[in-house]
Formats: structure tokens, sequence, C-alpha cells
């Protein structure tokens, strides 16, 4: 990559996760070393993750990402909240990559334009690219897809404001027809219940994996309006769900959850972390 690339400065590395590219590669390695999964059968098109700093939900994540370790997609996309108060409905990064100690990640610029014109002819408008935003839960996901694939990709980031119904859905159906002739991957980055008690916690989301494994994205909309779950990224998690739907996925299998209290021992005020992993059993019809 040039010299003169433009760059995204990290906000996070070095606070939400190590500074130090060694420290980095063998913290990573270390989560999804010990991660324990289950029997995964067919082709893992997509993951739900979470975001929060490492020390946290490193854990959890650690369990997607090594399921799909040793994995060489061209393009993988990261669907994250956008928790900073921009007023654009959807966004990405106006730079040309990503930083992350571990290296850059290019942004596929193409890919980018084209799913945004596809939403555009939809709604009227598309995908608004910022720069030097301070949103992490985009990047707190690419020092693990770094370490976990096989080879280098292009990355396309997507931070929804509006996670109603007709956007993400819009999006996932788009996100689909941008994707089906290449070889990708999908992440989608959300922490699950903020600042419950662990027992409430574990209520909210258990109910929320629950509508996740029954691959509903709908239902996942629906359970914050209902008081039955809570997630800053059931937007991402919804449109995720939708691409891969139109992708000929059919399985979701939830394959870690733990909270923060979990980490610190504070079980007063937790946060939520789920991992799920989603495959296409059958083969696609060509």
């Amino acid at each position: 990559m040039s010299k003169k690339t433009d760059l995204r400065p990290s906000p996070i590395a070095g606070q939400w996760y190590p500074g130090n590219a060694s420290r980095l590669r063998n913290s990573v390695d270390g989560y999804m070393n010990a991660a324990k999964l289950p029997k995964i059968d067919g082709e893992i098109i997509a993951l739900i993750t979470p975001h929060a700093g490492h020390t946290y939900s490193g854990p959890v994540a650690g369990h997607a990402f090594a399921a799909v370790r040793g994995l060489c997609p061209e393009l993988v996309v990261v669907i994250s909240p956008m928790h900073q108060p921009y007023s654009a409905p959807l966004l990405t990064s106006a730079h040309d990559a990503y930083n992350t100690p571990l290296g850059p990640i290019p942004i596929d610029k193409q890919a980018v334009q084209s799913l945004s014109e596809q939403i555009e002819a939809e709604l009227g408008y598309g995908i608004t690219p910022v720069r030097n935003d301070s949103e992490h839960s985009v990047e707190i996901e690419l020092p693990f897809l770094q370490q976990a694939l096989g080879k280098d990709f292009e990355l396309l980031p997507l931070m929804l404001r509006n996670q109603t119904r007709t956007v993400t859905a819009l999006l996932g159906h788009a996100l689909a027809q941008t994707l089906e002739e290449r070889d990708y991957l999908i992440v989608a980055s959300t922490d699950l219940s903020h600042f419950h008690s662990q027992e409430t916690a574990r209520t909210l989301d258990q109910e929320f994996l629950k509508r996740v494994e029954a691959f509903d994205p709908d239902a996942i909309l629906r359970g914050e309006k209902e008081g039955k779950t809570s997630a800053c990224g059931r937007g991402a998690v919804a449109a995720t769900l939708w691409a891969a739907k139109h992708l000929g996925a059919d399985t979701v299998k939830v394959v870690n959850y733990a909270t923060s209290g979990d980490i610190t021992g504070d079980l007063g005020r937790v946060v939520g972390y789920g991992a799920a992993v989603i495959t296409r059993t059958c083969p696609v019809e060509t």
C-alpha cells in the first residue's frame, strides 16, 4: 500500500486493545486459542460478535473469529451501530483504509459506491462518508480479522444510525446483491444489554440470542420495542440476517455468551456479549 494512502487514525488502539503489534497478536491469538467451539455444519458466511474493549469482550469475540480461522474472503463487511451523534442514517469511512497496529486494511470504495447507489435508488439517500470518526464498533473487530483470516482482505465498513426495519431490510437486500459474485464474510458488531444486574442481563440477552438463533430479524427489531431484548447493534444484526437469508444461509448457531461481570466480578451493572455463526448448509443454486 502506498505511503500516501489516506489512513483513518485509530482513536482506540492502546486503550480498547493493545497498541503494540506483538502484544496485540498474542492477545487476539490467545482469545481464539481458548475458544471451545461446538460442531459447525456448512459454510460460514457471517458472524455476530461483540465490540467492547478486548479485555471485556475478547473471550466471547474469540469464539466467533476462531470459527473462521484460515478462511480467505477477499471482502469483509463489518456492520455496526454508530454511537456518535451524526445525523446521516447510514455511514462509512471517507478514508482509504483503516489502520491498526497490525497494519492498514484498504476499503473497497467500489463496493461501497455500488451499495450506496442501490440504497439511494430506493430510499433517496445513500451511505454518507465521514472522516476521523471516533466510532469503535467497526475497528474493534479488525485485529481479530487480521489474525484469523488466511490472507489480506478489503473492507466494507457500515455504521447505522437508523436501525428501522425499512432501512435494515433494504440494506440487507442490497448488500446481498453487492456480495453475490464476491468471496465475502459479513460481521455484525453488537453488544447486548447494558448496565443491568447480571440476572436481568441474562434474561434480556438470552431472549435476544434465542431470536438470533431463530433467524428472525423482525423479531430482533420487535424485541427492543417490547422491552424483551436490548442490543445497541440490533439493526446491524437484523441487516446481516436479511443479507444472509438472501445469500442462501439457513442456520444461526450461538457459540458463546458472557457478561462484563464474568470478567470484573461486578454483577450489579453489566454489559452482555454474544457470539454467533451464520452458515449456509445447502449449496447455492447456480
